[in-house]
C-alpha cells in the first residue's frame, strides 16, 4: 500500500493507521505524509558502521542506540520522522500506541543525500532542538569526507564543530565515544552516484 501519493491532510491517528500497514516508510509533517527514499549503499555503510560502534560503546553506559525503523514524534512540530541513528539516556519513553516511536532522543544521527541534506541541515534541525533531551547532532556527508557535529552548549546555543580529513577524530560530548573518520569512511566508494 503507498500512501503518499493522494493530497490531503491527514491526523497524526490516520498517518499511524496507514504507516503500520504500509510497506514503505513515510515521514508526517503537519498533515502531509511524504514518502522517505531509499538509501544508498554508501549511506548504508555510513548508518551501520557508526550505529554498530555507538551499540557496542554505549552498551556498559546506560544508553539504548536505536537505528532507521525507529520513529521519532516532535510534538512541537506535529512531525513523525526516522532518524537515521538515535541514542536515548536510560530508556526510551514511547508516544503511545506501541514501542514503535520514541520522544527522547539524546543524540541524533543523519547521513546526508542530495534529496535530505537541505532540510537536516534547516528545519529538521530547528525541529529537533525543541525536544528537551535533546544535546548533540551529527551530519555525515557520504558524498565526501565531512562531518558536522553540533553540541548543545546552553539554553538556545550550539557549537559546531567540522571534521574534514580521515585523521581527524569525532568525539561526542554527552557520551564516551570516539571514532576516527578514517574507520568510519573506510569503504565508502565517493564515485558513487547517488
Amino acid at each position: 500500500m503507498t500512501i503518499a501519493s493522494e493530497k490531503k491532510n491527514y491526523t497524526p491517528e490516520e498517518y499511524l493507521e496507514l504507516e503500520e500497514e504500509s510497506i514503505e516508510k513515510h515521514e508526517y509533517r503537519n498533515g502531509e505524509i511524504i514518502l522517505m527514499t531509499g538509501g544508498t549503499t554508501n549511506h548504508n555503510k555510513l548508518a551501520g558502521k557508526l550505529y554498530a560502534r555507538l551499540l557496542l560503546a554505549l552498551e556498559d553506559q546506560n544508553h539504548e542506540v536505536y537505528m532507521g525503523d525507529v520513529r521519532l514524534w516532535i510534538p512541537d512540530y506535529s512531525e513523525y520522522t526516522y532518524p537515521d541513528i538515535m541514542v536515548v539516556q536510560e530508556q526510551p519513553v514511547y508516544k503511545a500506541p506501541g514501542t514503535t516511536t520514541i520522544t527522547n532522543p539524546k543524540i541524533i544521527v543523519e547521513v546526508l543525500s542530495k534529496s535530505t541534506q537541505a532540510r537536516d541541515r534547516g528545519d529538521k534541525f530547528r525541529f529537533y532542538r525543541s525536544i528537551r533531551e535533546f544535546k548533540e547532532y551529527v551530519l555525515i556527508d557520504q558524498y565526501s569526507v565531512l562531518v558536522e557535529h553540533f553540541v548543545k552548549t546552553s539554553e538556545h546555543q550550539w557549537m559546531l564543530t567540522e571534521y574534514e580529513t580521515k585523521d581527524a577524530n569525532l568525539s561526542l560530548n554527552s557520551v564516551s565515544f570516539q571514532i576516527s573518520l578514517d574507520e568510519l569512511y573506510k569503504r565508502v566508494n565517493f564515485d558513487e552516484k547517488g
